[in-house]
């Protein structure tokens, strides 16, 4: 029997990084890979719904997950923030948003807003957008698209840090490590792995994969070690 049923979807919206949506099926132990993007996360159970920011996280986060629990996550791109819930003050963590009266409610920015749904998520972030509830760092999306710098590297850290809560060495090794999971996964060997990625040798990536994926390349590529993993923090 499957833990958890998952469906994702990407968005045409630029604000967007995915739209995942599930239903657990039955109790279990998900490890979370290190995320360095920050995402709303609306829960359903027993009756009841819980709405939370959740930040960046910098480790894997070992979670449990209970039967019956539904939920849907909007993952957010890099550069986008919300500027009355700074990105520092959730990293690794999170900030719950009050009911608003009913079920299907919630409090953001002192206005009651409407739960979203997968299907109409789009419309439900543009209307944060309209509001100026969520905006975008134009100097975290241009570093991110490649584009032409005429920042300074002070500026880029310290904007980087206020709309992710993250520094760009910081991300670019939460990356580097996802990477490495991907292409251990695919079946690529270790050192070939280590070697392709800049790693300066199999256990500077061991260390890597441990604190930012939550396993080692051996167990990635072993089929009788096995570490449940979900991308989804929830």
């Amino acid at each position: 029997m499957t833990d958890a049923i998952f469906e994702g979807r990407t968005s045409d919206s630029p604000y967007i990084e995915m739209v995942w949506r599930g239903r657990v099926e039955r109790d279990y132990k998900p490890v979370c890979p290190a995320d360095v993007r920050w995402n709303l996360l609306f829960v359903r159970e027993n009756g009841r719904v819980e709405v939370s920011a959740e930040g960046a996280t910098t480790q894997f986060v070992p979670k449990v997950q209970f039967e019956g629990r539904e939920f849907l996550v909007i993952k957010f791109k890099l550069g986008v923030f919300m500027p009355r819930l700074p990105a520092e003050d959730i990293v690794n963590g999170d900030v719950f948003l009050p009911e608003a009266g009913t079920p299907s409610k919630f409090w953001l920015n002192d206005s009651a807003w409407q739960l979203p749904d997968f299907e109409n998520v789009e419309t439900f972030v543009e209307r944060l957008v309209r509001e100026n509830i969520l905006v975008v760092d134009p100097v975290v999306s241009g570093v991110m698209q490649d584009e032409p710098q005429a920042w300074s590297s002070r500026t880029v850290r310290r904007r980087f840090l206020q709309a992710t809560g993250l520094t760009p060495k910081i991300i670019q090794q939460i990356e580097r490590a996802q990477e490495a999971s991907a292409l251990l996964t695919e079946g690529v060997s270790i050192l070939d792995t280590a070697y392709q990625l800049g790693y300066a040798d199999h256990a500077h990536m061991t260390r890597s994969l441990r604190r930012f994926i939550g396993t080692t390349p051996s167990q990635i590529t072993q089929p009788n070690i096995s570490v449940e993993q979900v991308d989804l923090r929830v």
